[in-house]
């Protein structure tokens, strides 16, 4: 187990460049000494790619590693450790490296490496926490099933700077998948493989790597070895996770940090009056919704599901907790058209079909991630009771929270997932697809067949009109079901201090490889 610094002074000695650069927003520029601050709503479950099941996690992925395709400044794809790649079928791609391509410690990186980790990500053993991106590589979703070795999947290294997958059935979007697949240091992690994400270990392809880390505390490095290290400006990254919204405002406010994720929900009004310009909201690929347990009684019953549905005013979650800076939706994939108002009356008669109403309620749990939604739990707990059904809210700690969805342990979660820089429909309703990290509700049945089929089709298609279709079809029939309570597509906000540059309005200051000190 990692033995953490005992404080914050040991943690500045160990980063002994820290100890330079104060900790004020307005600390001088430029040099080898700049530091850009970040402040992190909750910790990364892991910094091993094939590992790590939360949003976070992916965000550190992004500075600490490099992957075989990259993400564009404004959000597309983008040469990464491969310079190109070609498909003729959109069923066997074959990708070029960059040329003399190094881990951070100087050793080569070539094509064997990226066979290497495709093979441990398909590896029953290894555990990739969300492969449904690559099951489509010929053999995959067999390796993890153990029924085929790792060694046998498709992906080949004919020599050292080509890379090929042979894919199942043609993905027109692998390529843009690639941009999260990140190539790991064989050399590093087979005599180490549980120590290798520490500092003291520490190898990568990244813009940065790990110099020091603390609970709660990560120092990166810019490394020099990365193949666009001409590119990265920043020469040191402090990055402090603090879970309480109000405390990262108070601290951002305080000038401890230059960019702070995640400000308080619900209360976008008094933080535009507050923080002016540094308050900064992006368009983002996010869904607030209510997770169902289908496998509970009575949200096994589609009539006390959509009655759930039905009940809660989308518009006063959106226009007053987020100041209108969210969408009411009814849907995944965001559309134009607001929802209809709350129908209590419909509501209500579902729900008496169903054998319940003042007589007898309905009584459900409501688990929620503690620290920025009880005000958002509490506005659908006072919809509900309107058609007499009483919510019991449950908040905690968000991976207690994960750690009981997974169990089955919960009637309604208030769920929410980023799909960050990720906004092509299938990002949307992947989630709920096979193999995807939010079909966790126990739905299934005849409809969840044909669902599946189309998502299995439209990921198939390569045409991108054709492929939007069959989402689109494959959405009617998640919403047919109520297999999930669509609330709210909200914005992401940032707080962002006025020496960080860089940054564009279209995306999210996620790629801090970009950013630059004033």
């Amino acid at each position: 187990m990692r033995k953490p610094f005992a404080n914050r002074r040991e943690f500045l000695a160990a980063a002994s460049a820290l100890s330079l650069a104060a900790c004020s927003r307005t600390a001088g520029p430029g040099g080898d000494d700049a530091i850009l601050r970040v402040a992190l709503a909750s910790a990364p479950d892991t910094l091993d790619p094939l590992r790590g099941q939360l949003a976070v996690s992916a965000l550190m992925f992004k500075q600490l590693h490099a992957p075989l395709t990259e993400y564009a400044p404004s959000g597309g794809v983008a040469p990464g450790l491969a310079d190109g790649w070609r498909s003729d079928d959109g069923q066997l791609w074959i990708f070029r490296l960059n040329p003399d391509l190094v881990w951070s410690d100087g050793t080569p990186l070539t094509s064997e490496d990226v066979v290497w980790t495709a093979q441990r990500a398909v590896d029953p053993m290894t555990g990739f926490a969300d492969l449904g991106d690559f099951f489509a590589v010929e053999g995959a979703r067999e390796a993890v099933a153990g029924e085929r070795p790792p060694e046998d999947i498709a992906v080949e290294a004919p020599d050292p700077r080509t890379v090929v997958f042979r894919l199942n059935q043609p993905v027109g979007l692998f390529p843009v998948f690639m941009r999260e697949f990140y190539p790991l240091p064989r050399h590093a992690i087979e005599p180490a493989p549980e120590a290798w994400t520490r500092a003291a270990g520490w190898v990568s392809a990244g813009p940065y790597v790990l110099a020091t880390h603390e609970e709660g505390r990560y120092l990166l490095r810019r490394n020099r070895n990365f193949h666009a290290a001409q590119s990265v400006s920043i020469p040191q990254i402090e990055v402090e996770v603090v879970e309480n919204a109000e405390a990262r405002a108070q601290r951002f406010r305080a000038g401890e940090f230059d960019i702070c994720e995640q400000p308080p929900a619900g209360e976008i009004s008094a933080l535009k009056a507050e923080f002016g310009p540094e308050l900064h909201s992006f368009n983002a690929p996010t869904l607030t919704y209510l997770k169902l347990n289908h496998s509970r009684a009575p949200l096994n019953d589609l009539r006390v599901r959509q009655a759930i549905s039905l009940s809660i005013d989308r518009a006063f979650l959106s226009d007053t907790l987020f100041d209108a800076e969210a969408s009411p939706t009814e849907t995944v994939i965001p559309a134009d058209a607001r929802p209809a108002p709350a129908d209590l009356d419909t509501a209500g008669a579902l729900l008496a079909a169903a054998g319940y109403g003042p007589e007898r309620p309905l009584r459900l749990d409501l688990r929620l991630i503690a620290g920025g939604r009880e005000r958002m739990a509490a506005a659908i707990m006072r919809d509900l009771a309107r058609v007499h059904v009483e919510l019991n809210l449950v908040p905690s700690e968000a991976l207690d929270m994960f750690a009981a969805v997974d169990a089955g342990d919960f009637d309604l979660s208030l769920s929410r997932f980023d799909r960050g820089l990720k906004s092509d429909p299938n990002f949307m309703l992947q989630p709920f697809g096979p193999d995807g990290f939010a079909d966790d509700g126990g739905w299934s049945g005849l409809v969840r067949e044909d669902f599946d089929l189309l998502m299995t089709q439209a990921r198939a298609t390569i045409n991108a009109n054709a492929r939007a279709e069959l989402y689109r079809r494959a959405e009617q029939l998640l919403l047919a079901e109520q297999a999930i309570v669509p609330l709210l597509h909200e914005r992401t906000f940032w707080l962002i201090g006025d020496r960080v540059e860089g940054w564009r309005q279209e995306i999210p200051p996620m790629l801090w490889r970009d950013l630059d000190l004033d």
